[in-house]
């Protein structure tokens, strides 16, 4: 459909500016009537959508999308409390550690203890977080303090590919382009189970080579790739094998037999610098990454992943879970999570707080000999009224992250607090320079600040323990 406007101004020594301002006024309306007919009904759509750009778990999504009409009027909705056999929860507690929720971390503690007085045995952390987290940003600095408090080396277990491999600085790591990822951000039902990170790898194309490239870095602890041991899955596969070059020496094939729900196999018998691992006719076989870790001390595991609102957690499966536990014994699940939580119209966070707490189960039945700690989200802060300062959902959802903490037996460390609180953001970004100028991710100043608070309130509830 198409509209002709024929619009002549004659000028004239009567015609006047205002006349002229007064007939293009007309002529704009007469126009915006004629085109209102073919315009859609809203210009942006109110529910919230995923591009290829920007990178949200659609399991938000859906819960947003599913509540955002409602959640306003609904009556407060109460989660319940997840009960799980041998772990006793008091709701009364307070869960912040360094006050009530350190009994909540106590088989961590015990295990930490004995590890200080005895010397041996080891303590092993998987920490899952988004985009905070990236590139080891806060984790790698929370290992080191551990490392250098308690012993062991080793970044942990590092996955096939990662969007933050370039900007990683606890390791390098490369890998070819045409690995096939199935993510629980964006699919709910993979061809396989995910693996601990929430991925799962493929190299689909037998007549191609697939390859990662690993080489150590200059972090204090992890100057090394320790014990380097490939994780994968299930398959009837009997032709698949790998080429493993360690330093410079000589490759060496290896077959893979995946013969279980999850298969390890030991790459070298000694430490190394770099490694490259190229993978032949594994087409069938799910691929979920490597472990580097020398045995002893303290081992944190960084399972961040951009755009991660914890949600996807939920399906994570307790079988393969288990298998991976059996492996690398978890006494401590950490979940940071609030930065893509945050801004999307509503400051109800209800609905996180019951998801969530069908995260912490499925965890517990994942991990059932680890404790789980609740970082909270940190200050954000928006442009309102033309002055940047704390947004209006940070408090709601540090709340309900609390809430969800208490009622489910968790410990919880309220990182809006601990760096200041209300407009510490803006202090960060503007004063201190410790933090982007989105305000809202940390840069590497920051996170180093941060992981020695959020250590130092570890260590808060670590004391308190000890005293009994």
């Amino acid at each position: 459909m198409k509209y002709y406007f024929n619009l002549q101004i004659v000028s004239t020594p009567s015609n006047s500016y205002f006349g002229k301002v007064i007939l293009f006024i007309i002529a704009s309306t007469t126009c915006f009537l004629a085109l209102k007919a073919v315009l859609p009904n809203r210009l942006f759509p109110e529910q919230v959508a995923a591009t290829e750009n920007i990178l949200v778990d659609s399991m938000m999504i859906s819960a947003i999308n599913d509540t955002l009409e409602t959640v306003e009027n609904d009556p407060v909705l109460e989660p319940d409390s997840v009960h799980v056999e041998g772990v006793n929860i008091d709701e009364s507690l307070d869960p912040s550690i360094e006050v009530d929720g350190y009994q909540n971390l106590e088989r961590f503690y015990a295990k930490l203890h004995k590890l200080e007085k005895d010397k041996t045995g080891t303590v092993r952390i998987g920490y899952f977080g988004d985009s905070m987290n990236d590139g080891d940003f806060i984790v790698q600095d929370i290992r080191s303090e551990f490392q250098e408090n308690y012993g062991g080396r080793g970044v942990g277990f590092v996955a096939i590919s990662s969007l933050s491999a370039l900007s990683r600085g606890s390791i390098s790591h490369q890998y070819s382009k045409n690995w096939t990822v199935q993510s629980f951000l964006k699919v709910k039902k993979p061809t396989r189970p995910f693996g601990i990170d929430g991925q799962v790898f493929f190299a689909k194309d037998p007549s191609q080579t697939y390859w990662v490239k690993y080489k150590a870095q200059s972090q204090k602890h992890s100057t090394d790739l320790n014990n380097p041991e490939l994780f994968y899955g299930r398959s009837h596969n009997e032709h698949a094998y790998i080429s493993v070059k360690a330093n410079k020496d000589s490759v060496l094939n290896k077959s893979l037999t995946p013969n279980n729900l999850l298969n390890t196999l030991s790459l070298t018998s000694y430490d190394v610098k770099s490694l490259q691992v190229d993978f032949h006719k594994t087409d069938s076989i799910p691929i979920y990454g490597f472990n580097f870790d020398d045995g002893k001390g303290v081992h944190v595991d960084n399972f961040s992943m951009r755009g991660n609102s914890g949600l996807p957690l939920s399906i994570l499966n307790p079988g393969l879970m288990n298998a991976f536990d059996k492996v690398l014994n978890y006494d401590l699940i950490i979940l940071q999570y609030g930065a893509n939580v945050l801004g999307y119209g509503s400051l109800n966070y209800n609905w996180y707080e019951k998801s969530m707490t069908t995260v912490i189960a499925n965890l517990r039945q994942c991990f059932p000999n680890a404790d789980i700690l609740i970082i909270s989200t940190a200050d954000k802060a928006s442009k309102i009224d033309q002055t940047m300062q704390t947004d209006p959902a940070v408090v709601p959802l540090a709340n309900a992250q609390r809430n969800y903490a208490r009622k489910t037996g968790c410990g919880y460390i309220s990182l809006y607090n601990l760096m200041g609180g209300n407009g510490s953001m803006v202090k960060w970004v503007d004063e201190h320079k410790m933090a982007n100028k989105d305000y809202t991710h940390f840069n590497m100043a920051g996170s180093r600040k941060i992981a020695k608070l959020l250590y130092g309130e570890i260590n808060k509830g670590y004391a308190k323990y000890k005293t009994k």
